[in-house]
């Protein structure tokens, strides 16, 4: 399921992990720890675009059968595209949006409105009704989850203009994009699963020779705009983080990531870290071309659920590489995992985000 609620490289950087030997292992925890934290707490915290079904009379959450005039979800509802009821007849009744009401009418602290049941308006001639079966009565087609937040996260710098079924683009800002972030981009979600290296779309090159030398951390190439703080560029075989820009010179840490530090001749050239693997039409959503500088937005969960998959996946890991015996380390560097603080808070956040209401639907 692309729809993790953290990232690879945060869990790297949380845990002081450099390189690539452990990619695979981070992002089989990731993935396992965001379907736990659903499992939790009843939730997803990235929307998806889907129809759900439900029998008919609704049942209510205390049990009882309502007049057909009330349904409660079984998840939370952002939007509603198409309402229906007799659904499983040949030819379904469409419930006019004017007929009912999203409910409740008003934002969570949060500010999002997000609905947990659907009212018929009373007023109205329209009902929730059986058709030629109780079962899948009503059919609701819509937008689900906690929210649909989004930051901005660059543009499309190639790759999606011609073909929707393309699986690697350039982005515009490297550092506005991690391995495990859901795009949006126009109206399809866009799974980010690798990244990798390729040359500056301008073919930018180092304006000045490089020493191996750690402190030499001045970097200046022939064009500073083209890079943003936090991308990592790549000179010959050396990793380098930029952390800010002034001009065409980049201040950059040498050697990040497991690379090596090493001496660099001018005009070698310069990559840049924008290359992205991606899984296309995610959550629902369908595969399209998209034109160079599009727009890109990134989903951001809950600031605390996505520390409790990162928590929850750090210490699975630790776990593993201590054998899953309570410790990590040996000798005097031996230390218990006990993990006191990751209970306290995995508790307090289950119990801010659980979703206690849950009718049954399909």
């Amino acid at each position: 399921m692309a729809n993790w609620y953290t990232s690879r490289e945060r869990v790297k950087r949380a845990v002081g992990i450099s390189g690539t030997d452990f990619h695979d292992r981070l992002d089989d925890l990731i993935e396992a720890m965001s379907r736990r934290v659903e499992a939790w707490t009843h939730r997803r915290f990235i929307p998806i675009t889907q129809t759900r079904l439900y029998e008919w009379p609704p049942v209510l959450s205390y049990g009882r059968r309502s007049r057909s005039t009330v349904l409660e979800l079984d998840a939370d509802l952002l939007s509603v595209t198409t309402l229906q009821t007799k659904a499983q007849d040949s030819s379904p009744t469409t419930i006019s949006s004017s007929d009912y009401f999203l409910e409740p009418n008003s934002p969570g602290p949060d500010g999002v409105t997000r609905y947990d049941r659907i009212e018929i308006d009373i007023s109205s001639t329209a009902a929730f009704e059986s058709g030629d079966t109780s079962q899948r009565s009503i059919s609701v087609a819509g937008s689900w989850g906690y929210s649909a937040e989004t930051r901005s996260a660059g543009t499309v710098g190639s790759g999606l203009s011609s073909d929707a079924t393309a699986t690697t683009m350039v982005c515009s800002n490297g550092a506005a994009i991690d391995v495990g972030d859901t795009l949006l981009i126009e109206s399809e979600q866009i799974f980010v699963s690798d990244r990798t290296n390729a040359a500056e779309p301008n073919s930018d090159l180092l304006d000045g020779a490089l020493t191996a030398t750690k402190s030499q951390v001045a970097v200046t190439v022939d064009s500073g705009s083209r890079y943003s703080a936090g991308e990592i560029i790549l000179v010959d075989s050396e990793k380098m983080r930029v952390v800010s820009i002034t001009g065409n010179v980049l201040t950059v840490e040498r050697a990040v990531d497991a690379s090596v530090l090493a001496a660099h001749n001018n005009n070698e050239a310069v990559h840049v870290f924008r290359s992205l693997t991606i899984e296309r039409g995610v959550n629902g959503t369908t595969a399209a071309t998209h034109a160079n500088a599009t727009a890109i937005s990134k989903y951001e969960p809950p600031f605390d659920i996505a520390a409790l998959v990162r928590g929850e996946a750090i210490a699975a890991f630790k776990q593993e590489s201590g054998g899953w015996a309570g410790t990590v380390g040996a000798g005097e560097g031996e230390r218990e995992l006990a993990g006191t603080a990751l209970s306290s808070f995995r508790h307090d956040t289950i119990h801010n985000y659980k979703r206690f209401r849950s009718p049954v639907g399909i």
